[in-house]
């Protein structure tokens, strides 16, 4: 495959676009999580994240491309997407897999980082539960997306520069792994914590 050159007219404003619906990620989430300890104020910081992404990122190229595809519709939203879609085709393509994955993504895991999100603020039992779900959810829907593509030789990938392979396709990708990887270790330690202090309690009623 031949080297893409890495800046195109869009690059610049899709990378400010996520950057900017980061900050606006922190502001709702510390907003949101003021009186909570910091370790699940950032939980709330990631998940207001994760469900921006998903309900309009990725929300609208579900709309695009069950209407059309990316490549051929217009707008600020699809050009970010043409953006991503140099080091992965199939994102501008309307590739099948990758739009039934988007369609359980936006719905499913959009609802549960929501749901997720009162859960901790409300201090509800069903917290780690509904974590645990979603964080599966988002792995399974990375593993997913580019498994099938490294069986058959990774033909839709470009990873001719540091842009497309190291930003685009290993960071953008990688944080949906690293960090429910991180919260479902949070579930299990507090899961783990709370049946501990279960059995101390019936322990010392038995005895």
């Amino acid at each position: 495959m031949e080297p893409t050159a890495s800046l195109s007219a869009s690059t610049l404003p899709s990378l400010a676009f996520a950057a900017l619906l980061f900050i606006v990620s922190i502001v709702v989430g510390y907003g949101l999580g003021r009186k909570l300890p910091t370790v699940d104020r950032l939980v709330v910081v990631w998940l207001v994240y994760d469900a921006l992404t998903h309900f309009i990122l990725e929300g609208a190229f579900l709309y695009y491309s069950m209407v059309a595809t990316v490549q051929t519709s217009d707008g600020f939203l699809t050009d970010l997407w043409k953006e991503y879609s140099r080091a992965d085709s199939r994102w501008g393509e309307s590739d099948p897999t990758i739009v039934s994955l988007e369609i359980l993504t936006v719905v499913v895991d959009g609802l549960l980082a929501v749901v997720l999100i009162y859960a901790i603020l409300a201090k509800k039992h069903y917290r780690h539960y509904v974590q645990i779900v979603l964080c599966v959810c988002e792995i399974y829907g990375g593993w997913m997306t580019f498994c099938p593509e490294w069986l058959t030789g990774s033909p839709s990938l470009d990873t001719s520069n540091a842009l497309f392979l190291w930003v685009y396709l290993v960071f953008f990708n990688g944080i949906w792994v690293v960090i429910p990887g991180a919260l479902m270790w949070q579930s299990w330690v507090s899961l783990r914590d709370q049946h501990a202090k279960l059995e101390g309690r019936a322990k010392g009623k038995r005895k």
